[in-house]
């Protein structure tokens, strides 16, 4: 992404229904600074109402996220680290979608992650699925200009800020083969962090970080080399080619429409011969390990693959 601007988004957001009242346009003098316990929060449907009044005084990055979303998982620290380093400039609102569904629905959010920011109660888009860090920083960049020609130029008072860094801080480094991975996340190149991932699990076959990490990186890997619409109509000229399937479930998967990914693997496996089914049932465990063995969407798609091979 290279422009933002609020006009892309008219009319494709409605957040009139999480407003504890109406955020008023924003005028050359800031708001005085709120004081804000961090610079990230986690924003409810309860909660948003805060949320777009503090939009007055500075850009707030709202961050929509699922635990379940291996993409939200790369892109959410990188976004987390850039609002930090700006000290005050810009909050980051994380909202969880699956907890939050009013403003899942108020943001129209249908794939994610989904990253969007507001300026005086004004949506702007930002990006949609994990982009690397030096892309985001040029978005925030982006933002702050734009925020500064509307004149909200203020800045949070921070209270427990250098707490929280001090705790980041102590945490322990990551081994060195998953620094090697992250790094290599953060540049876009998912095809050398897959390799970091290899290696460490060469060295620890049990290391869940690394299995966990690298099934994430295969499928950004995968899907970063497809167009959406000439998948589509692969998968549709071609009912029984497996790998035109695995094409959309992956974009489905990325973009957060789990059950329609694993349904378009089932009926795969379902219509395929016997001899023909041992790729598709790969895929299905690969992708079941990424959204996780507890999720509902994850135990209803075990059975059902189960039915089909007894």
């Amino acid at each position: 992404m290279t422009d933002i601007s609020p006009a892309a988004l008219r009319g494709a957001v409605d957040l009139s229904s999480l407003r504890n009242r109406p955020a008023a346009p924003a005028t050359g003098t800031p708001a005085p600074a709120p004081g804000v316990a961090d610079v990230v929060v986690d924003a409810t449907d309860e909660s948003f109402g805060r949320i777009l009044e503090l939009s007055r005084t500075v850009p707030v990055v709202v961050d929509l996220w699922a635990e379940w979303c291996g993409p939200c998982k790369q892109l959410s620290p990188i976004i987390e680290k850039v609002t930090r380093e700006l000290g005050g400039k810009v909050l980051l609102a994380k909202v969880d979608v699956d907890a939050n569904p009013q403003l899942a629905q108020g943001f129209r959010a249908q794939s994610i992650p989904m990253v969007v920011a507001l300026i005086a109660g004004q949506p702007v888009p930002m990006f949609t699925g994990a982009v690397p860090e030096q892309q985001v920083r040029e978005v925030f960049a982006q933002l702050l200009q734009l925020a500064a020609q509307n004149g909200v130029t203020g800045s949070l008072d921070v209270g427990e800020a250098p707490a929280a860094t001090e705790e980041a801080a102590e945490e322990p480094p990551l081994p060195p083969l998953h620094a090697e991975a992250f790094a290599a996340i953060e540049l876009g190149d998912y095809a050398a962090a897959v390799i970091a991932y290899e290696k460490a699990l060469a060295e620890n076959p049990r290391d869940e970080d690394a299995i966990a990490g690298l099934g994430q990186v295969r499928l950004l890997d995968r899907v970063q080399k497809l167009d959406l619409q000439e998948a589509r109509a692969a998968a549709a000229a071609g009912p029984l080619d497996v790998q035109a399937q695995f094409d959309v479930a992956d974009l489905d998967l990325a973009g957060g429409h789990v059950d329609d990914a694993f349904g378009r693997l089932l009926d795969l496996f379902a219509q395929l011969p016997s001899a023909e089914r041992t790729p598709v049932r790969e895929r299905l465990i690969e992708l079941f390990g990424l959204i996780g063995a507890a999720d509902p969407r994850v135990v209803s798609a075990r059975n059902r693959l189960s039915s089909l091979l007894f």
